[in-house]
């Protein structure tokens, strides 16, 4: 009888662990905690172009900014799933006011974003040293004017796209009242939905401060079933199709020349991505890509240039480029970042085949996430966003 007891328990305590996990309420089932706080940061410019080197209206070097940021955010509780495995991890809606101290020459954006933040030490009780990424859409810049093509000028739309990474310290100066200091860089850029698009780059110092609307929960300690759980490698399938414009730039006849009007793209991804744990996925990806603007330089129509250049219509199969890529992804609740190295083994003539991407996964269910990214070629040229939606399977 006592072996048949013992066995009983021994089935219930297996069960009852292999159950636990389904037993820990989600994220959103229990109240979140809510934080508001202000930053403030200092930073230089970087040259990237003639146009913040001083050639432009204010022969002025545009090299320091300045910018206020008011910021709303949550963290899981801490007796949720999400909560217990991914501890201090927050994610907010920001506004961001900045100025280069040259209002008339560039402009003087503010950004609303969306940001996520978790830390990777701890120091102590109340010390927490960690990252912080921004993504979002800047406002009010002043755009070129046609007498400074010729010198890069860094924005060429009154709005672009705002993306931060930041290395913070938090530190808890009473129960719900923190500071926090650090350092970040910032990119603006339009995309290369416009020309032309040299971007504008910022490191800055930052220090901030932020009040808890509600105290700390509890810390819940997780069981090793749990961790062992979200830890175990499995494999998940993503689908994307994406979508976007550009602009282009192409060299005709020896002549460098802006291209009128926008062209399409259009792409598709199938990736396969194995979890290594629950922080970081790898796996390679299949990439098919259509850019209305390919092939063209070979459908010049002699003697056309500049705003009357003109082009005959290339054969749809010589604008497709398909390749291979690996990527690697940060694996958190609602968002994920992907980063991707690629190279194109059918590519369009004249196209370069070393390309990159970067993208934010937003997981609007548990297998459906909308996708914003970049593509870039060699690290530097610029080629489109990747506006789209997704599954994984």
């Amino acid at each position: 009888m006592k072996r048949y007891i013992i066995v009983a328990v021994l089935v219930t305590l297996i069960y009852n662990f292999a159950t636990a996990s389904d037993t820990i309420p989600s994220g959103f089932s229990l109240p979140l905690r809510w934080r508001a706080g202000t930053d403030i940061t200092a930073g230089w410019v970087a040259g990237t172009c003639a146009f913040l080197r001083g050639e432009n209206p204010s022969d002025a070097r545009i090299n320091s900014t300045m910018s206020v940021d008011a910021r709303v955010d949550f963290s899981f509780n801490t007796k949720t799933y999400q909560g217990i495995l991914y501890k201090g991890l927050y994610q907010g809606i920001g506004i961001n006011a900045n100025t280069f101290f040259h209002g008339k020459t560039l402009g003087t954006p503010v950004s609303v974003y969306v940001y996520q933040g978790a830390p990777f030490a701890t120091i102590g009780k109340h010390l927490r040293a960690g990252y912080e990424w921004q993504f979002g859409t800047a406002i009010g810049w002043k755009p070129y004017t046609e007498q400074y093509i010729d010198n890069q000028a860094p924005v060429s739309t009154h709005v672009t796209a705002h993306m931060a990474v930041s290395a913070k310290i938090h530190y808890d100066l009473t129960e719900r009242l923190e500071i926090s200091a650090g350092v970040n860089l910032k990119h603006y850029s339009n995309g290369n939905t416009s020309w032309p698009n040299r971007g504008v780059n910022t490191v800055g110092a930052e220090i901030g401060i932020a009040y808890s609307l509600n105290s700390k929960d509890d810390v819940t300690t997780p069981s090793d079933v749990i961790i062992t759980d979200a830890d175990k490698g499995k494999w998940m399938y993503d689908i994307l199709a994406f979508g976007a414009w550009r602009k282009r730039t192409l060299i005709v006849d020896n002549t460098p020349n802006i291209l009128p009007g926008k062209f399409g793209v259009i792409g598709m991804q199938f990736s396969p991505m194995r979890k290594l744990n629950r922080y970081v996925a790898v796996g390679p990806a299949l990439d098919i890509f259509w850019d209305e603007s390919a092939d063209l330089a070979r459908n010049w129509v002699e003697g056309s240039y500049g705003e009357n250049i003109l082009f005959y219509r290339p054969a749809f199969g010589k604008q497709i480029s398909a390749g291979a890529s690996a990527h690697a992804e940060l694996t958190m609740p609602i968002f994920k970042i992907n980063a991707g190295l690629g190279y194109d083994f059918v590519k369009p003539n004249g196209e370069r085949r070393f390309y990159q991407s970067l993208a934010i996964k937003a997981f609007i269910s548990r297998h459906i996430f909308l996708n914003i990214g970049y593509r870039l070629a060699r690290f530097q040229d610029p080629q489109n966003l990747m506006l789209g939606i997704g599954v994984r399977l």
